[in-house]
């Protein structure tokens, strides 16, 4: 290296010889325990035109971060941000934490923050059938159809939840922890609808044993689902096993509560990826039938 020149930075390194960009946000509350810890280090996972995939290399969740645009799918990790990050990449370093995201030119801090379990408010149980009724038929007619239709696994799940069996249902989840492709594999979308529904649903209608069914299937889908999917859908596992979903799974759930139109917001739901919206539809569906139905055995 020639005295005087300035050594040429390594892709993924932190340029920190210049002031950052100052980026605003609107973060989810689930990512308060990111934010208020000490800094760490992490990894761009993947980079699209309206968002970015943070992994943080500590023991915190969510331990992945959605960056997204307006644009983008405001999932219950993300942050929406005023701008997009051009320049971008998938393996450039960051550090997170401290009330930030310090990511190449750029400084991100919330200035808002959002619920991504928000209450649904009292519902009455028999509002629930009207629901499934509908579900049924809206499902029904799509084009969109869940990656794993006619699993074995996931034919179980949905049986367990009719009939209240615990057993059934714990037996399904840790089969369908990781299955499928894509970076939100079916069986995880499916999972993360069922626990949302179980959870926000229970609470609303006063149902504690789908709460309480909630509980035991959330410990079982969690405990070791870094080890058995992608670091962005075990993020999403931690956070439905928390009812924490993105705007439009909370959208279909208002709609099963008759808070607004529930046609429009399950089209929105099903228009998601290749099949994460269908998947995502149907552990509703099957997460509505276990609040409604039997206590479990």
């Amino acid at each position: 290296m020639t005295v005087g020149t300035r050594p040429r930075a390594r892709r993924g390194a932190i340029r920190t010889d210049h002031p950052r960009a100052q980026v605003s946000g609107a973060a989810s509350t689930a990512l308060r325990p990111v934010f208020d810890s000490p800094r760490s280090p992490a990894r761009v996972l993947a980079a699209f035109p309206v968002g970015v995939y943070l992994e943080i290399r500590a023991d915190v969740e969510p331990r992945v971060i959605a960056l997204v645009t307006g644009e983008g799918v405001r999932l219950p990790n993300s942050m929406v941000l005023s701008v997009p990050l051009p320049g971008v990449a998938a393996g450039d370093d960051a550090v997170v934490g401290e009330g930030g995201i310090d990511l190449g030119p750029y400084a991100l801090r919330p200035r808002r923050w959002w619920n991504p379990a928000p209450p649904l408010g009292p519902v009455e149980p028999a509002r629930l059938d009207q629901a499934a009724a509908a579900m049924t038929a809206l499902c029904a007619a799509t084009a969109r159809r869940p990656g794993l239709e006619h699993n074995g696994a996931a034919d179980l799940l949905a049986e367990g939840c009719a009939t209240g069996s615990l057993i059934s249902m714990i037996t399904a989840a840790e089969r369908l922890v990781g299955l499928g492709p894509g970076l939100t594999p079916s069986g995880d979308d499916l999972l993360a609808g069922l626990l949302v529904a179980l959870r926000q649903l229970g609470r609303a209608c006063g149902v504690e044993r789908a709460v309480w069914t909630a509980d035991w299937l959330a410990a079982a889908v969690t405990f070791d689902a870094r080890t058995r999917t992608t670091p962005i859908s075990a993020t999403l596992l931690h956070c439905a096993a928390k009812g924490e979903a993105s705007a439009e799974v909370t959208a279909v759930l208002r709609g099963m509560c008759g808070r607004q139109a529930l046609e429009p917001a399950m089209a929105r739901l099903l228009s998601l990826g290749h099949t994460s919206g269908a998947d995502l539809a149907w552990g509703l569906r099957v997460g509505l039938d276990a609040v409604r139905g039997p206590a479990v055995a």
